[in-house]
């Protein structure tokens, strides 16, 4: 692959966007009357009860973490799954939810996906696991590749019937997660459409659960000060509190933006014969990351990359070739992955940012239809 990198170019793949300094001044000043900083301060209290009502969940059913790959790690250790057994996951995701399997004990063990949405399935798990020894399998976890919706009600079916510890990797998910009985964890980090700077939540209709998640993430302290069970500390502070309370004020601003982008790529996308979106994006679901499909026998991705980046346009395969690829997990077992490896292929994140323009959308979308322009019958001329 050519190595075509531009510093700065004309429109970046992302350009988070937190909260203004005046609209965290409030949760600021409070953070200066109360002194509290951390240690489940009153901000990360207030952050959990609000979420609890726009998740429409009971109370005690969400536990703020420092970030994502913790939450993942501490959802896992709380089910009990035995040590050095599977972790039944798609090979098709980020890097970090391997990461914190690895951490929690378990070794990995990839699976393929669906092919219309890149999810793992848990028809497809319940044929893997006939074909695997008793006892071998500790625990499952799902991905919401890119923010699309999972269906956790039939995650939770599974986990009734095996009960083997399942937890949703729905990092990009705030938007499309519909909590159930089995943990989901959701990123707030910078680039994610409902941001904290740095952190995330887990979600789960099960308060025993939730409460131990909490202790483990802190320290194993149930009301003391020993340590009760195998614990690090994955709290939240409360700035990061502060800049989720902000950045949740302004959700439904915010959220419309993502829409209005979504609708423009989705109308010029259209123009360009062998390209689409994920399947409800901008329509039922939504995110911070714009993914395209390309139809069977287009240019090479990497050459869709260069070309996109010689006209100023950032790009960014995502999950690169998929975790079975990468050095840090290439001594993980995994089954025949056909319809991972074609994801892979034939995918590519576009430019998406808040206060994206339609010009810059429609720039994105002039250069992908000239990168695709040797499959077609010349170069298609996208205008806003």
């Amino acid at each position: 692959m050519r190595q075509n990198f531009h510093l700065n170019p004309a429109v970046p793949v992302a350009r988070p966007l937190l909260p203004k300094a005046e609209a965290l001044m409030p949760y600021l000043q409070r953070i200066d009357a109360s002194r509290t900083y951390t240690n489940f301060g009153p901000l990360v209290h207030e952050l959990e009860d609000r979420l609890t009502q726009h998740y429409r969940v009971p109370p005690g059913s969400i536990a703020t973490v420092s970030n994502a790959t913790q939450g993942l790690t501490l959802a896992l250790q709380a089910q009990g799954p035995r040590k050095g057994s599977l972790c039944l996951m798609p090979a098709w995701s980020f890097a970090a939810s391997a990461h914190s399997v690895v951490n929690a004990g378990l070794r990995p063990h990839f699976l393929d996906v669906e092919p219309h949405a890149g999810l793992l399935t848990p028809e497809h798990v319940l044929q893997v696991l006939a074909q695997m020894p008793p006892g071998r399998v500790g625990a499952v976890m799902p991905v919401a590749a890119f923010g699309h919706p999972v269906d956790v009600a039939a995650w939770d079916r599974f986990h009734e019937q095996t009960r083997i510890p399942v937890v949703i990797d729905a990092a990009a998910g705030f938007d499309s997660l519909r909590p159930g009985r089995v943990p989901s964890v959701i990123s707030l980090h910078a680039t994610k459409i409902m941001p904290a700077g740095e952190g995330g939540l887990v979600i789960a209709r099960d308060k025993a659960l939730i409460v131990d998640i909490e202790r483990r993430s802190n320290f194993g302290f149930m009301g003391g000060r020993e340590a009760r069970v195998a614990a690090t500390n994955a709290k939240m502070n409360e700035y990061n509190a502060a800049v989720a309370l902000a950045a949740l004020d302004d959700w439904p601003g915010s959220r419309a933006r993502f829409v209005a982008i979504a609708e423009i790529y989705a109308r010029l996308l259209r123009r360009i014969p062998g390209v689409t979106l994920l399947p409800g994006y901008g329509i039922t679901w939504i995110s911070a990351t714009v993914i395209v499909a390309f139809a069977p026998h287009h240019p090479p991705t990497d050459d869709i990359v260069n070309s996109l980046a010689d006209a100023g346009v950032a790009t960014r395969r995502w999950w690169c070739r998929g975790l079975h690829e990468e050095d840090a997990f290439s001594d993980c077992g995994r089954e025949e992955l056909p319809a991972t490896n074609r994801w892979t292929e034939s995918t590519l994140g576009l430019p998406c940012f808040v206060d994206m323009t339609r010009g810059d959308i429609a720039r994105v979308c002039h250069a992908l239809s000239g990168a695709l322009a040797t499959q077609n019958a010349g170069e298609l001329v996208v205008a806003a």
